[in-house]
């Protein structure tokens, strides 16, 4: 894992309920990992309703998204 200088503010904004995360406040590693591992998106990219069903597939984005804006 690498330094970040935003790790500590990044982490109050984390909303990942996954706890054993490694990526938490590390968002240039969280993002490179949900996407390039798994083709997913990270928690922060969903409402927090959302991100506890663990489905962050591009899919589920548009889908959440598409209904919130309208």
């Amino acid at each position: 894992m690498s330094s970040c200088k935003n790790l500590e503010k990044n982490k109050k904004k984390c909303n990942c309920t996954y706890e054993p995360c490694s990526h938490k406040g590390m968002c240039c590693e969280c993002i490179e990992y949900h996407w390039f591992a798994s083709k997913e998106l990270p928690a922060c990219f969903f409402p927090k309703d959302a991100e506890r069903t663990y489905d962050r597939s591009l899919e589920n984005f548009i889908k959440i998204w598409s209904k919130k804006i309208g």
